[in-house]
């Protein structure tokens, strides 16, 4: 049963009976803010959405109690986050198809909060339980730096009775724009990972040590393919049909070699020109199968002893590696997140198939470090990177002037919010 027909056979009260309470403020001193995110554990991505956005409202709200709808379930990153932040409490339960929550302790933090945020994702991931938020409580939700690619008509019901909708790239207004939603409430505040504060310093000191790496000598290169494999992360094959698969096994041994060659040119010249290492290191965990055959077995003789690689990882040890590295040289999208927030600059290797959140890196200032895969050149990489490396005080005054840009999107979204929590 879509949300239309829902309504049409007789939900709680109609669209409209909800329009006056969602424009009114809550108004509490010490408002209760219940939030979902934690989308998956396989991408430190994913899960850096979580704690950026704990940290975020717990600076710029400092009175709120936040409750933690965790979406996935995952005991190393809810310890990781019970660790970093004990006052919030985490917790689970799915919705069923009529929207009405399936645990006790989702059906408690209904009752208790006064407002709802969904967290930064590649959609609207848990719109499901925004649903059931918005039916079953009549109280106010908004959404937080999501990439909003494809609204469908049932999206774009919901989302007209949010608060606020925040997307983290000016490209989702435009398909807002496109779908018929406007207005002052929606802007743009970047991915929630930008201001990710967590760092284990005891792991990425002790790694460092191991490998012999110092302190803004060493670059760190992700890997990625054109289409994630879910099917080769999830149970079941993650749903995918046989000739879907073959599809995306087509597509991704088409171009793994043509994508890497070319980051594998930079790292080449990055070792012969400086004498410097490289860390190889995944944002996802299937990547950790891929980093031997696209970057580091192709490599020349000379080039590969320079070279070490790192396991898959939780968020707060990237970000404490990072913190340290000259450069992030990254085809995902979070890596260089991570770097730039900890004062790294990063280069983005954008490939077509990764969705149009790599806009937010046009939107930031980060235009010479965002290389469209398919226009770009080996040698323009290589060459970029060691224009950094000649001007490295111009790139970190860079970095900087980008995340007080960062901290002015927020400034005019929580001037949004703080109208309305």
């Amino acid at each position: 049963m879509n949300r239309r027909q829902f309504v049409k056979q007789g939900s709680m009260l109609s669209a409209a009976a909800f329009v006056p309470f969602i424009t009114q403020a809550v108004n509490k001193e010490n408002p209760v803010l219940l939030i979902t995110s934690g989308w998956q554990d396989v991408n430190i991505g994913d899960i850096a959405h979580t704690p950026g956005l704990i940290g975020l409202l717990q600076k710029r709200l400092p009175k709120a109690k936040i409750i933690l709808w965790k979406k996935s379930k995952s005991e190393k990153v809810e310890t990781m986050l019970n660790t970093y932040y004990p006052n919030v409490q985490i917790i689970h339960g799915a919705v069923d198809k009529s929207f009405v929550p399936q645990t006790d302790e989702v059906k408690k933090a209904f009752q208790e909060a006064d407002f709802f945020i969904h967290g930064s994702g590649p959609s609207v991931v848990a719109a499901d339980y925004v649903e059931s938020w918005y039916k079953q409580t009549q109280k106010p939700f908004g959404i937080f730096g999501v990439t909003t690619q494809n609204v469908t008509p049932s999206l774009k019901d919901l989302l007209q009775h949010a608060s606020f909708i925040f997307t983290r790239e000016t490209a989702s207004i435009q398909k807002l724009k496109e779908a018929g939603l406007e207005g002052k409430h929606i802007a743009f505040a970047p991915d929630a990972t930008f201001v990710l504060e967590i760092h284990d310093d005891a792991k990425a000191d002790r790694f460092i040590k191991e490998n012999s790496l110092e302190h803004r000598k060493f670059i760190c290169v992700i890997p990625r393919l054109r289409v994630t494999p879910y099917y080769k992360i999830r149970a079941n094959n993650a749903g995918y049909s046989d000739e879907r698969i073959k599809e995306i096994e087509t597509l991704n041994d088409k171009w793994k070699e043509i994508d890497h060659a070319k980051v594998r040119e930079a790292m080449v010249m990055w070792v012969r020109k400086t004498g410097n290492k490289i860390v190889v290191c995944p944002e996802m965990t299937y990547q950790v199968d891929i980093i031997d055959e696209l970057l580091v077995n192709p490599l020349p003789d000379d080039v590969k002893p320079f070279v070490v690689k790192h396991g898959y990882w939780l968020p707060d040890e990237a970000a404490s590696l990072y913190a340290h590295a000259h450069t992030v040289l990254s085809y995902e999208c979070h890596s260089p997140i991570i770097a730039i927030t900890n004062g790294t600059p990063a280069f983005y290797l954008r490939q077509p198939e990764d969705t149009i959140k790599g806009q937010m890196y046009y939107d930031l200032g980060f235009k010479d470090w965002t290389f469209e895969i398919n226009e770009t050149t080996g040698k323009q990489i290589a060459d970029r990177l060691m224009q950094v490396n000649d001007n490295y005080k111009e790139a970190l005054k860079n970095v900087r002037q980008s995340l007080a840009k960062v901290d002015k999107q927020y400034d005019d979204a929580f001037g949004i919010i703080k109208q309305k929590i």
